[in-house]
Order: structure tokens, then C-alpha cells, then sequence
């Protein structure tokens, strides 16, 4: 990575807010360079539908694309997401901004212009303007600079350039909006006198309760005989359908046919890898030999320090000759020969500063000083440090490296950072291999002239600059050809869920080879679980077969899949037989309280109850209505606990048997008295609950309830 580069990414901060204001960066980066395609082109097909605005397929396609760019210009910043993981992430944006202008629409929200000019160029503009309207030359920002190249854009910028430029303000309003939502929510947070008041006189309440336990899994309810039809079930449902919402979803169960490398496999590959070390032993040129060997990892014409190195037979490996070679030996899933190029002691990174007088904007890539001037001035300052003056005020004063001001142009580089392909290669040069602790010289880079000097050699070691010849184990045609045939015949038999399974027990379960299942696979997914290297395609295959169709089979890794479908759930609520694991159990102890009511009959005294049920008396003593309590699990039931501090119920019998959730209770109240309260201070408690509120709405997303709201209609799975 060039010098520039390395400093921007170790000191500076790309900012990322909430819903994509990072892509600021990339676009007006776009616009500067000229990369990009157009925006709005192409068919009008739409991918979704949020409260009946439409996501047009095209924008969300090329959306998607910029996204992918400008991730990979930032893989610090966002890792390796997949295409799945993007295509979510803009979906989401998408989602959240329809969402967020319908709110404010109807709320009246606006940002007038002189809000926008503060927001774009005022005393905090976003991370990128500030950038763009940095003079190089002096490391200072310039607002008047700034708006400059914005009306540049307006004025003379390409029909693209103007739209990236509307996408880049309204990102930054769309921030702002949705600041001022979440502003609105937080600060209508209240929580009134007469409520806390209630609160602290339910809190110092203390109950004494005595009771009788049977818990449903008691002897007198015989689980066989309760039966729950689908229709109960449905019924609890539809009384509940908020908690039985359901997502469009499919599952499958599969087997696997394994087209991994065979030991023959195996053994050929060490072979191509041993013919050719008598080659290797001799060649000059490891670069081109590597090259024109197909050898799956690439020559590094560069020196690792031994600390560093993480292969099978290190120390046979570090212990070779100049030119010595090692192998083969099996390295992951390849076989590898590794041949001693060269070896060094060197440190394990360099500590230097630099002054960079620059010919080139890193920003724009224009010219900004001829090179014999930046050559002469760069030559001045050697001679001024030489002469005694300060390097700190020189390096404030000359340098355009603005990443490195805040260090005074101090910078630490690691020995396989400065050796990579892209670390200025003339830089690298002297602060690693020519110069040594105190040298200083005057260098030229592809950025302009640089004055650096080396302060440190840290931690200094052996480093070894080897040439690895690899080939990958991977199966042979006829292994391949073995297991797509075995997979093929398969899937032939079955064509539906009763000749699989028929055909898996018979043929398949007798030789070791296991069935799966995977459930709930969403439409939009790009991996299912226990399946590695899952296609997108294979998830779209799932959803255009019927229920109990046998998918073809499908290669995914090394493995031939060959799948049955086995269940499909529509987006709405869930079927009588998909909710019945979850609603069967609360059914069941509804009807065991009705058996045990019939059985006790009426309640004249908890004792008499005792007698009858052959039970024990329980007695809870410090019984309180607020959560978190240390009793009994019996006094942890809502039930009980409601009872014990309903004024009707003091001093008596509840009159009726409580189905709680732990199991049924007969219950009296013995006493109900009051205790001091720790949190009195009603003034105090309010205060410190509103700030609460707010501190969390900071870190909450005011959309959630819009989205969860909202109509949606996701057609994504049609797209990709």
C-alpha cells in the first residue's frame, strides 16, 4: 500500500452513519475521478413495494454495484461481505429511507437551505468535504474551497455527476431527518407523577400468602388422555395471531454424495508436486517458474520475519540452505515445495518521518507542483534540518501528507507492509534495506518528493524470502464422475418424499451416508446451515419446486447435494400443525386446571383443600409486586402474585383454583402490609429515568416500529 494510503487508513477515521452516509466518500470520489456508470437506466421492474412506494429493480441493481466498489475501496472498513450481505444492506436502506420520508413528510419536517450550507460546510462538515476542501499546500481547510468543487459539479458536471451529487445531499439530509425523528421520540419521553407515585406505593407492599402447589406434571393428569384438535388451535391463534407471524420460508432434508479428492486422488497430486523439485532445485527465476507451474500460491518477492512465518515444518523449512528446497509436504489442501530464495536480518518494522512535498492531489489525481520544484524545495528542507532547523515546524509548515500531521509526519510500518506491492517500492527501499537508525535522504515517489528520516529498527530478527510451488489436492474426473453418477441415479429413483426417504433407507443409510435436514431457509438467503459453499442458486432451485419435489442434484463444495422439499410456509400466520408445538402445551394445562377444578370442587379453606389433594402448605412470607424478587418459584407466578395484592382477596380464601404458568395453586392471603420504599424521591426518579430514555434512544433505531408496521413486499428472491 503507498505511503499515503498506509497513513490515511492508520489515522483517519471514514465516517459511517447510520443509514449509508458513507457512501459520501465514494460518490464524490466517483465524481472526481470519473468512474461510475449511470443511474436510472434500464427497465422500471419492481423489486419491492414499502406502504405502496415502489423500489425500482435498475436503481436497486446499480445501488447494489456502488455499494460493492465502495467496499472494496474500504475493506478495513466494512471486511469481506459477500454479495448477500450487500444486497441486505442496501435493501435495508432502501426500506428505512422510504420509511423515514413518509414520516416526515406527514410531521412537516424540513431542512431549509441555510441548514444544509451549515451542514455541508459549516464549523463540523462531513469527514469527506472536509477533505475535499483541504488545500494541500497547506493542510488547512477551506470552506470557500469546498463549495467550489460542489458548484463545479452543478455547473459543469455530467448528467451522472449531478445525480451522484443529489444522492450525496440527500444522504446528508436523510441523516439529519432522521436525527430529528429520533430527537422528537426521545424527547417526548415522559413519565408522569401520578405513575411513579403508584409505583412506589405497589413497591412497599409486603404480602404473606399460604398455598397449595400442584403442578401440572402431577400424577392425577394423564397427558394421553387430553387431546388438542387443530381447530382449538386455530382458535388460540386467531386470538394471538401477532405472536404466530410467520415469514416466507422453506425447508428441505438432503443427502450428500462426497466428491472430495481420494486417497488415489491425493497420492497423484504429491507426485505432479515431487516431479517437479528437480526443477525447481536449479531455476534461477521462482517468479516465472511459479507462474508457469500453476502453483496456487503466488511468488512473494519479499522477506517474512521468522515470528511471523505459520507453515507445517517451520524449522526444517528455516533451517534450509540458500537455494535449499523442502517437500513435498501437505500444507491444507495442497502439497507444497518451498525453496530457501534468501535470507536477512531485519527489523520487524521501521519507525520513521517523512515531509511529502506532493506533485499530485491524492484526492483528484491532478497536478498540483511541478516535480522540479517540489525536487528543489524537498533538497532546501534536507539542508535546513542539516543546518539545525526544526524538522516539526518544517513538517507543519511544507508537508501535504495530511494524514501524518497529527504525528508530525511520524509513521510505523511493519517489514511485509513496506515489502507489498502496493507500499511506495522507492520509499520502502531505503527505510528497510538501504538506510539504517538516523540515515536521512531525499526520496522520489509516484506522490512527490519525500525528506525522510529513520528513527527506529524495532525488534530485529532472522527474515527468509522463500519461493513456495503449491498445487491444490483437488478430485480427479473420475472421482467427480463417481459421485455426480451416484447422486444422479439417486435423485432418478425419487421423485417424491416417499420414494426418498424409501429409497435413503434402503440404498443409502446401510453404507454410512446420513440424511439432514435444514429448516426455515429464507428466500433471500446465500448459505444454509450445514450445507458450506451453498450457492444462491441452489436456494432458488428450493423455492421454484413444489412441495415434495426432489431437487437435481447440485454440486455445492465437494459435495453432490440432492434434496426433497419438504415444507413450505407462505408469509402471514402460522398453520394450525406449524404452531401446535408451542400452543399444545399452554392448551393442555388450560384443560388439566378445568379437570383439577372439577376434581377439588368448592373451596372452603386452604386446609381442607390440603386434606383433600393429600398436599403440603406452603407459606410465603416476603412476598413483593415488583420483578426480581428472591422466593419460591411458586411467588415468581403472576397468578400468585396478582392475588396477593387484590385489596378483595386480604385475609381470605381465593375463591377459585389459579392456573399459573408453573402449575395450578389454591391460594390465601394471610396479610398485606407496607415497608419503607428505597426510591422515594419522585423528582429524582423522574429525572433519572428521562435521561435514561434518552441515553438509550441514542442507540436505538426509531424506524424499527415503522418497518414493523409497514406493508412490505420483498421480491428480491425474483432478482437475485
Amino acid at each position: 500500500m503507498s505511503v499515503i494510503q498506509k497513513i490515511r487508513d492508520k489515522y483517519a477515521r471514514i465516517s459511517v452513519i447510520l443509514i449509508s452516509i458513507a457512501m459520501i466518500g465514494f460518490i464524490l470520489i466517483d465524481y472526481i475521478s470519473g468512474k461510475g456508470s449511470g443511474l436510472f437506466s434500464g427497465n422500471t421492474t419492481t423489486i419491492g413495494v414499502v406502504n405502496g412506494d415502489k423500489i425500482n429493480a435498475e436503481e436497486f441493481r446499480i445501488k447494489v454495484k456502488e455499494q460493492e466498489d465502495f467496499e472494496q475501496q474500504n475493506p478495513q472498513q466494512f471486511g469481506q461481505r459477500d454479495l448477500g450481505q450487500i444486497v441486505d444492506a442496501v435493501w435495508n436502506r432502501e426500506v428505512s429511507q422510504i420509511l423515514l420520508n413518509n414520516v416526515v413528510g406527514k410531521l412537516g419536517m424540513q431542512i431549509g437551505t441555510k441548514e444544509l450550507n451549515d451542514l455541508m460546510f459549516g464549523a463540523n462538515p462531513p469527514e469527506d468535504i472536509k477533505r475535499l476542501g483541504t488545500d494541500p499546500q497547506t493542510g488547512i481547510y477551506n470552506s470557500a474551497l469546498a463549495i467550489q468543487q460542489i458548484n463545479a459539479i452543478k455547473k459543469n458536471g455530467t448528467a451522472e455527476d449531478k445525480i451522484r451529487l443529489n444522492e450525496f445531499i440527500n444522504q446528508l439530509e436523510v441523516q439529519r431527518f432522521l436525527d430529528k425523528y429520533n430527537s422528537l421520540l426521545a424527547n417526548s419521553t415522559n413519565f408522569p407523577k401520578w405513575f411513579l407515585e403508584k409505583q412506589n406505593t405497589d413497591n412497599s407492599l409486603l404480602a404473606k400468602v399460604s398455598l397449595v402447589r400442584v403442578p401440572y406434571t402431577d400424577t392425577m393428569f394423564v397427558d394421553s388422555t387430553i387431546v388438542i384438535s387443530n381447530s382449538e388451535i386455530a382458535d388460540y391463534i386467531k386470538q394471538h395471531k401477532n405472536d404466530f407471524k410467520q415469514k416466507e420460508s422453506r425447508s428441505i432434508e438432503y443427502v450428500a454424495f462426497n466428491a472430495s479428492p481420494s486417497s488415489a486422488d491425493t497420492a497423484a497430486i504429491r507426485e505432479q508436486v515431487a516431479a517437479l523439485k528437480p526443477a525447481f532445485d536449479t531455476i534461477t527465476d521462482e517468479h516465472s517458474f511459479l507462474a508457469a507451474n500453476g502453483s496456487v500460491i503466488p511468488y512473494f518477492d519479499g522477506y517474512v520475519p521468522q515470528s511471523k512465518m505459520q507453515m507445517p515444518n517451520k524449522g526444517e523449512i528455516i533451517s534450509l540452505p540458500k537455494n535449499g528446497v523442502f517437500g513435498p509436504y501437505e500444507d491444507g489442501s495442497s502439497f507444497v515445495l518451498a525453496k530457501m530464495v534468501d535470507t536477512k536480518v531485519l527489523p520487524d518494522s521501521v519507525r520513521c518521518r517523512h515531509i511529502l512535498i506532493g506533485t499530485v492531489n491524492p484526492q483528484t489525481g491532478q497536478a498540483i507542483m511541478d516535480d522540479s520544484v517540489a525536487h528543489r524545495r524537498a533538497d532546501s528542507i534536507a539542508l535546513a534540518i542539516k543546518n539545525g532547523a526544526n524538522f516539526d515546524t518544517l513538517e507543519t509548515k511544507f508537508s501535504t501528507d495530511l494524514a501524518a500531521h497529527a504525528d508530525k509526519g511520524v509513521m510505523t510500518f511493519s517489514s511485509v507492509d513496506i515489502q507489498g506491492e502496493n507500499f511506495a517500492k522507492e520509499f520502502g527501499q531505503f527505510i528497510l534495506f538501504d538506510g539504517k537508525p538516523g540515515d536521512k535522504k531525499v526520496v522520489k515517489t509516484s506522490f512527490g518528493w519525500h525528506y525522510i528520516e529513520i528513527l527506529k529498527f524495532i525488534n530485529p530478527e532472522p527474515q527468509y524470502k522463500v519461493a513456495y510451488m503449491a498445487k491444490e489436492i483437488v478430485p480427479s474426473i473420475e472421482t467427480d464422475n463417481n459421485a455426480n453418477n451416484l447422486a444422479t441415479q439417486f435423485a432418478g429413483n425419487s421423485r417424491d418424499l416417499k420414494s426418498f426417504e424409501a429409497n435413503y433407507e434402503k440404498d443409502l443409510q446401510p453404507k454410512g451416508i446420513n440424511k439432514f435436514t435444514a429448516n426455515n431457509i429464507d428466500p433471500n438467503a446465500y448459505n444454509i446451515n450445514g450445507i458450506n459453499g451453498t450457492d444462491r442458486q441452489f436456494i432458488r432451485d428450493i423455492y421454484d419446486a413444489k412441495l415434495g419435489d426432489v431437487l437435481e442434484p447440485e454440486r455445492i463444495g465437494d459435495q453432490y447435494i440432492v434434496a426433497v422439499l419438504t415444507e413450505i410456509n407462505e408469509e402471514g400466520t402460522q398453520s394450525p400443525e406449524q404452531a401446535r408445538l408451542r400452543v399444545e402445551p399452554i392448551l393442555r394445562n388450560r384443560k388439566k386446571a378445568e379437570i383439577f377444578k372439577q376434581k377439588l370442587g368448592p373451596i372452603t379453606t386452604l386446609e381442607a383443600a390440603a386434606d383433600k389433594l393429600k398436599a403440603t402448605i406452603e407459606t410465603i412470607d416476603s412476598l413483593r409486586m415488583q420483578p426480581g424478587q428472591t422466593v419460591s418459584i411458586s411467588g415468581h407466578d403472576p397468578r400468585v402474585i396478582g392475588a396477593a395484592f387484590n385489596p378483595a382477596n386480604n385475609g381470605k380464601v381465593v375463591p377459585v383454583p389459579l392456573a399459573g404458568i408453573y402449575g395450578i395453586y389454591i391460594e390465601r392471603v394471610d396479610n398485606v402490609t407496607a415497608t419503607a420504599v428505597e426510591n422515594a424521591d419522585i423528582s429524582a426518579r423522574r429525572q433519572s429515568l428521562y435521561q435514561n430514555a434518552l441515553q438509550m434512544a441514542r442507540f436505538s433505531d426509531p424506524l424499527v416500529p415503522l418497518r414493523n408496521a409497514a406493508k412490505i413486499k420483498d421480491n428480491r428472491s425474483k432478482f437475485y
